[in-house]
């Protein structure tokens, strides 16, 4: 089939959309991670990522009996914008199925592609909803249906960024980073490449809460998750394609999986070399390829000098994230590290804690008293390198401070943090539990209205970070007779949830 794709990506038609996108070299970054990267600026589309280019490869292959019928898919995001162009670039009908939660600006943003062309249909609180309503609307108005990754030519289309990158690098590349949510970009690259420079690996990156294809290559099958992390939003696919894990199987070298402060960092890093603002889809690619140097320098086999292409595949982000991205930006470069101390509640012991900082910047500093005896301190401070913090937190307590480095934990940087110095000695049978869920009207009062009314709130923490989904902490008072009814509510209620009662920073701060 190498062939067969190999001609397909040769005669694919994107140009009437698409542009070949340059690739430019990443000066600050390259420097940092001492070798060669670049970025396939991918984000430079029109619709502000590489999706025009499959979405319109499909349709352009289209018989004339079928542009008249028209075309349908489901999408909430950066397909449908493809689709949309380009069926006003062929005049013809497209039917834009997205879920009901969709922000009104990504709903925009597909009609002014679309135009007159096009017809947007909300239905679901997901994307599996819309998906099974697109199928349906397909055969009862036998319209062609376009899907995001796993269709033949979708996958041609997507792999002329491939070709385009080979055409543009010449020299030696020792490895192409691609992003993975259902898999069309990374089997066309990799079926384009493979088929051209065998020799240059192939590595896909893919979030830690949306790992499908990671999971299907090691089990050797298709795996589907029961549920995805939301950040990424442009690569929360729950299964992966059959032709675009076939096609993985036989040319992706390995796939390399980040969380979301790596991706946060990696948006930064291309901030600074351009100036340009990717979303976290679209920036994948860089947080693996650091990720990827690093684990060679850890392993003392180290990489210096080598040219590495990262494909920048996306830039439809909401302006209203960015605060959390820059907040996290700084942990997932290592710039930061977060620690819970405590520091006896004596005279001299709060100046002695500073002392022991030194000359390191604080970057957070929350301090709360907590009883006769000693007193809680939520501290941030500016680090240059992983490791770094753990050599602080056995500093603070040489030093007769106990400590918890919280870098890596949830709670204590989207909640704790904005929450030191909230007990109550109110709080009976308190459990706390984190939990995650469309942002759309009423989803508060649903979750409100599926509590037994003696349940009583006892914490609620929420703060927007302009996604499509919100993150809130809640404390309930639960009486130990009803907790199976609180375990079935918790089942029911159809959201993502962790169970942070016995998290040492809640017992710490809030318990």
């Amino acid at each position: 089939m190498t062939t067969d794709y190999l001609k397909k990506i040769l005669t694919a038609r994107v140009y009437d959309v698409a542009i070949e996108t340059p690739l430019e070299f990443a000066p600050s970054l390259s420097a940092r991670m001492e070798n060669r990267i670049h970025f396939k600026r991918e984000d430079m589309q029109s619709v502000f990522s590489f999706k025009l280019r499959g979405a319109y490869n499909k349709i352009a292959h289209l018989n004339a009996a079928q542009l008249k019928r028209g075309v349908i898919c489901a999408s909430a995001g950066n397909h449908a914008q493809g689709v949309a162009l380009s069926a006003a670039r062929v005049k013809c009908k497209a039917v834009i199925v997205m879920p009901t939660t969709t922000p009104a600006v990504k709903i925009d943003a597909v009609r002014t592609h679309g135009g007159e062309f096009v017809e947007i249909v909300l239905h679901g609180d997901s994307y599996s909803d819309s998906y099974e309503h697109a199928l349906t609307l397909e055969k009862k108005h036998k319209l062609t249906f376009v899907h995001p990754f796993d269709d033949p030519d979708v996958i041609a289309g997507q792999g002329t960024v491939g070709m385009e990158i080979l055409r543009q690098h010449a020299a030696p590349i020792h490895a192409i980073f691609v992003a993975i949510g259902g898999g069309g970009l990374i089997a066309g690259v990799s079926a384009y490449v493979k088929a051209v420079r065998p020799d240059i690996k192939i590595i896909g990156v893919q979030s830690v809460d949306s790992d499908a294809m990671a999971r299907s290559l090691a089990a050797g099958k298709r795996v589907a998750l029961t549920d995805v992390g939301l950040f990424s939003d442009g690569t929360a696919v729950k299964l992966v394609g059959e032709e675009t894990f076939r096609l993985a199987q036989l040319y992706v070298d390995e796939v390399i999986l980040v969380d979301t402060d790596a991706v946060c960092a990696a948006i930064k890093d291309v901030f600074q070399d351009t100036r340009s603002i990717l979303e976290p889809a679209g920036a994948l690619a860089i947080a693996g390829c650091k990720a990827y140097i690093e684990r060679a320098k850890a392993n003392k086999k180290p990489l210096k000098n080598e040219n590495m292409v990262t494909i920048a595949c996306g830039a439809n982000m909401n302006f209203d994230r960015l605060r959390f991205v820059a907040e996290r930006a700084e942990i997932g470069e290592a710039r930061e590290a977060v620690f819970a101390v405590t520091i006896p509640e004596a005279r001299g012991s709060f100046r002695r804690f500073c002392e022991t900082i030194g000359e390191r910047n604080i970057t957070e500093f929350n301090y709360r008293i907590s009883d006769q005896k000693a007193a809680h301190i939520f501290v941030g401070i500016q680090v240059t390198n992983r490791g770094e913090s753990e050599k602080i937190a056995k500093n603070f307590v040489k030093n007769g401070f106990p400590t918890l480095d919280l870098t890596d934990d949830e709670l204590a940087k989207l909640h704790i943090r904005h929450l030191v110095g909230g007990k109550s000695a109110l709080a009976e049978n308190e459990l706390l539990y984190r939990f995650e869920f469309p942002e759309r009207p009423g989803a508060l009062m649903r979750f409100l209205n599926s509590m037994a009314p003696n349940w009583n709130i006892s914490l609620f923490h929420y703060r927007n970070h302009g996604a499509d989904y919100g993150r809130t902490l809640v404390g309930l008072q639960v009486p130990k007779k009803e907790m199976k009814a609180f375990k079935e509510f918790l089942n029911t209620l159809g959201y993502r949830y962790w169970d942070e009662s016995n998290n040492p920073v809640y017992q710490l701060f809030l318990g």
